[in-house]
């Protein structure tokens, strides 16, 4: 999972940043961006979990399994980390326009 410490990293980023602008102009506290989308994350990966899992059992012949329940599970998950890729691309093209604009 290599790919999880960047994004550690950045949310770890956003919610220091988001706590200095909190301290600086007084915003009132709640759910962080950073909790937000973690939330998110953790989210997609317990439909891909879940998917996996029903498409394993649908493998080994589970007769509580059907082939229909097994393939919208892998649909949503499909669905639900393609939404999540376009979110992080979105945030990816808000931050490179921040760093670009000149003080």
């Amino acid at each position: 999972m290599d790919s999880i410490s960047p994004i550690s990293s950045a949310l770890q980023t956003i919610e220091a940043q988001r706590a200095a602008a909190a301290g600086a102009a007084n915003i009132v506290q709640g759910p962080g961006f950073a909790q937000a989308l973690k939330g998110a994350i953790e989210s997609v990966n317990a439909r891909q979990v879940q998917a996996d899992s029903l498409q394993a059992r649908f493998q080994l012949n589970d007769p509580e399994v059907s082939l229909e329940e097994s393939m919208i599970a892998m649909q949503t998950a499909s669905i639900s980390l393609q939404a999540l890729v376009q979110v992080r691309n979105k945030l990816v093209s808000a931050y490179q326009e921040i760093m670009n604009l000149s003080v």
